[in-house]
C-alpha cells in the first residue's frame, strides 16, 4: 500500500514537475501572439486593446517584409537542397560503406553544430568577401548549408540505420545492382526521414541570423537580419506579426514531420511482411 501510495505521488509529482516547465518554456511564445495582435505601438504587454493592423502592415504598400520573406524563402530552399544532396551523400556513405577514418569524417561533418555560429559566420565572411560574393544569394545559401546539413546527415544516419538490410540483401540476392536497390528499396523507405531533413534544413536556414548578417548587403536582407533593424533601429510593432507567423510555421513545419513519419513507419513493416510470406524467390521468380 505505501509503495502504490508512494508511486502514485511520484507520478503527481513527476507531472506538476514537467507542467510547470513546459509553461515556462511556452510562456515567451504565448506572450509574442498575444502582443501581435494588441493595438499599442510600443508592443505593451497585456494588450490593453486588440487589432489586426500588424499583421496588414506586413503586406502593406511600401513594406520591407515581403522582400525579406521571399529572399529568405529562396535562400532556403536553395539550401535545403544543398543540404539533401550532401545529407544523403554523408549519411549513405557512413552507414553502408566500409569508409576509413569513419569517426574523424563523422566528426568533420558534425563539426559546424560545435563551432560558435559567428565563428563560422566571420569564416565566410573572410572567405566570400574576396570573391566579392557578399550579398549574394548564393553566398548566403552555401553559408547556410554549413549549419543546415549537418542536421540533415543526422537524420539520414538514424533513418538508414532503422532501415532492415535484409531487405536490401533480398534485393541482391535476385540479381538487383547497387542502383535498383537504392531507387527501388533504400530511397523509397528513406523518404520520410529525407522529408524530415529537407524540413528541418528549410528551417534552420530560414531562421539562421549571424551567417545572414555577415554575408548580406542593403539590397539581400533576409528576415531574421530585417527583424534585427526593425528592433535596432525603429520601433516597428510588425515584428511581433512576423514572430507570430514564424511560431505557427514551426509548429506547422513539426506537425508535417510527425504525419509524415506516422505514415512512412508502416512501409518497412508491410515490406518486412511481404518478405516473410512470401519466402525465397529461385532465378525464375517462382517462390519456394
Amino acid at each position: 500500500m505505501m509503495e502504490l501510495r508512494s508511486s502514485l505521488t511520484g507520478r503527481i509529482v513527476l507531472t506538476a514537475v514537467a507542467t510547470v516547465i513546459l509553461l515556462f518554456l511556452a510562456l515567451p511564445i504565448v506572450v509574442i501572439l498575444v502582443t501581435s495582435f494588441s493595438n499599442n505601438a510600443f508592443a505593451a504587454f497585456p494588450p490593453q486593446a486588440w487589432t489586426l493592423n500588424w499583421y496588414k502592415a506586413l503586406f502593406a504598400d511600401g513594406s520591407k517584409w515581403p522582400a525579406a520573406l521571399s529572399l529568405s524563402a529562396f535562400v532556403a530552399c536553395l539550401s535545403t537542397l544543398f543540404s539533401l544532396i550532401i545529407g544523403v551523400t554523408a549519411a549513405t556513405a557512413l552507414t553502408r560503406s566500409e569508409l576509413p577514418l569513419r569517426s574523424a569524417v563523422y566528426a568533420l561533418v558534425l563539426g559546424p553544430l560545435v563551432i560558435p555560429q559567428i565563428v563560422t559566420a566571420l569564416g565566410l565572411f573572410l572567405l566570400f568577401e574576396p570573391a566579392a560574393m557578399l550579398g549574394s544569394p548564393i553566398a548566403i545559401a552555401l553559408g547556410h548549408t554549413v549549419l543546415a546539413s549537418p542536421i540533415a546527415v543526422l537524420i539520414l544516419i538514424a533513418t538508414l540505420r532503422s532501415i532492415d538490410e535484409r531487405l536490401e540483401d533480398a534485393a541482391a540476392s535476385m540479381g538487383a545492382g547497387r542502383l535498383t536497390i537504392a531507387r527501388r528499396i533504400t530511397f523509397p523507405l528513406a523518404a520520410p526521414g529525407m522529408i524530415a531533413a529537407a524540413i528541418f534544413s528549410f528551417i534552420t536556414s530560414f531562421d539562421e541570423f549571424y551567417i545572414s548578417q555577415f554575408l548580406s548587403s542593403v539590397d539581400t536582407v533576409t528576415l531574421p537580419v530585417q527583424v534585427y533593424n526593425s528592433l535596432t533601429f525603429e520601433i516597428d510593432p510588425s515584428v511581433t506579426a512576423v514572430s507570430a507567423l514564424l511560431t505557427a510555421f514551426a509548429v506547422l513545419a513539426l506537425g508535417i514531420v510527425a504525419l509524415v513519419r506516422w505514415i512512412g513507419s508502416g512501409k518497412q513493416g508491410s515490406l518486412l511482411s511481404v518478405e516473410n510470406t512470401a519466402g525465397v524467390a529461385n532465378p525464375a521468380g517462382e517462390a519456394v
